[in-house]
């Protein structure tokens, strides 16, 4: 198989693309990672070759505050998330498009894989189905199409249990689609407009899911919210295999090892740009507890972007490596991390998640929903409010009991096998645009 995986150049967007095309070049595949070139490095420490981006498009959007500076003076919230998706994801779909068209030109991929909010893929998909690869997308935040109970997407709502719940559900939905998802909708009609395609025939949250051949999602069905008819394309393939990427020990490591209680906080690699909002709290509610040791992983944040002390019970590192520590890890404290959460349900690690912002108000209202965890639903908690809900998630073992549960739905699912089959599958059942079986010579930078 020929395979591009092409990916908005953000870590948390990235690391599924290249947990994949692990396996694909393990398993002999040719496969080629678009996106911009500050993350050439990992692509190709997977294994994989590396085309970047048109130069319109090619750069670095790990860091979002610096991309966009005036983001720094919108409030959390729609008008954040408005600024975002027409800025950083429909703005750039006409480029992506471009881009990966220019790319199967020189590479004719057999099936192309992106992440979900990479849009560049629907100017292939809402045209001739025998002119383009098949397309897979990968999901990158919780489910969002339509749900039967006709919640809005963002707010955190768990499934309704009665007609009133819906009819509220259905109400809440009436008043934010006006203000935010009927904008978003007009405005990627709009930009497909402007190459001559479209509009869509369905909302953009289900459209990621419908329009492509596969959609893949990196949990379990457990953990989300039950649909009575789900798309077709929709696919649940549990934990990927973590990305190739070289973290060493920290010098502390003996430390982890012969703690009776280990509790690891992050806020990931993208919304950590200000580390009072839940690592500086969770040090604070848990300074007193001589017989917990607090693991922090900043996320690349200097150490010293901590505001306040760090207590004698704390150790602190830019990056750990998940696969050593998590197995020892009792809890962790987030602020909701789509991958960070699904990575410790995998290991049968229980959560608490304090965040609302992007899409993790909906995580966290699984994490509760499930049983796994507690969901704070705030951005900012305070100590107290921490320091209850840790001790509560460690105290009372049905929050454990349940994410072991968890793990072993996750343990059920054979991803990388279940990856290939439906690869394999899409690519037999898609017309190709490139019959001509002879191998492609590529030079590759």
């Amino acid at each position: 198989m020929k395979i591009i995986l092409a990916g908005t150049p953000m870590i948390g967007h990235l690391n599924p693309l290249l947990s994949i095309g692990r396996i694909l070049v393990a398993g002999g595949h040719e496969v080629v990672g678009h996106t911009a070139s500050a993350h050439r490095h990992r692509f190709q420490a997977a294994g994989a070759s590396f085309q970047p981006f048109d130069d319109v498009i090619d750069q670095d959007l790990s860091d979002l505050d610096q991309v966009y500076p005036e983001l720094k003076s919108l409030a959390s919230g729609p008008e954040k998330l408005m600024f975002l998706f027409k800025r950083v994801f429909i703005g750039r779909l006409v480029a992506q498009d471009a881009s990966l068209r220019a790319l199967l030109g020189r590479f004719p991929a057999d099936l192309v894989l992106t992440d979900n909010l990479f849009l560049g893929t629907f100017p292939l998909l809402l045209g001739p189905r025998d002119q383009r690869p098949a397309i897979a997308h990968f999901g990158v935040t919780p489910l969002f199409t339509t749900r039967d109970d006709g919640a809005p997407h963002g707010p955190g709502l768990p499934p309704a249990s009665d007609d009133a719940t819906i009819a509220d559900y259905r109400m809440m939905r009436d008043m934010i689609d006006p203000v935010f998802f009927g904008p978003m909708q007009q405005e990627i009609d709009r930009v497909l407009a402007s190459i001559g395609i479209g509009p869509l025939a369905t909302k953009l949250n289900d459209a990621s899911v419908i329009l492509p051949d596969l959609f893949f999602q990196p949990t379990v069905d457990a953990f989300e919210y039950p649909r009575r008819s789900p798309p077709a394309s929709l696919h649940f393939i549990g934990a990927l295999p973590l990305p190739a990427i070289e973290t060493p020990l920290p010098d502390w490591a003996g430390d982890v090892s012969r703690a009776t209680t280990v509790v690891l906080v992050t806020q990931g690699t993208l919304a950590n740009h200000d580390l009072g909002e839940v690592v500086a709290p969770t040090l604070a509610a848990l300074k007193d507890r001589p017989d917990i040791l607090v693991v922090v992983a900043t996320g690349g944040r200097s150490i010293e972007t901590i505001p306040g002390e760090i207590p004698d019970n704390a150790r602190v590192a830019e990056f750990l490596p998940y696969d050593w520590l998590m197995p020892q890890v009792d809890l962790v404290v987030t602020n909701g991390g789509y991958g960070t959460v699904n990575f410790a349900l995998s290991q049968g690690v229980p959560l608490v998640v304090a965040g609302t912002n992007e899409d993790k108000a909906e995580v966290g209202a699984r994490v509760s929903w499930s049983g796994v965890g507690i969901g704070l639903q705030t951005d900012t908690p305070r100590p107290v409010a921490l320091r209850k809900a840790i001790e509560r998630v460690l105290g009372e073992d049905r929050y454990r009991e349940a994410a072991e549960l968890m793990a072993q739905r996750f343990l059920d699912v054979d991803s990388e096998n279940t990856v290939l089959r439906l690869f394999e599958a899409a690519i037999a059942n898609h017309v190709s645009p490139h019959p001509d079986p002879r191998p492609i010579v590529l030079e590759m930078s």
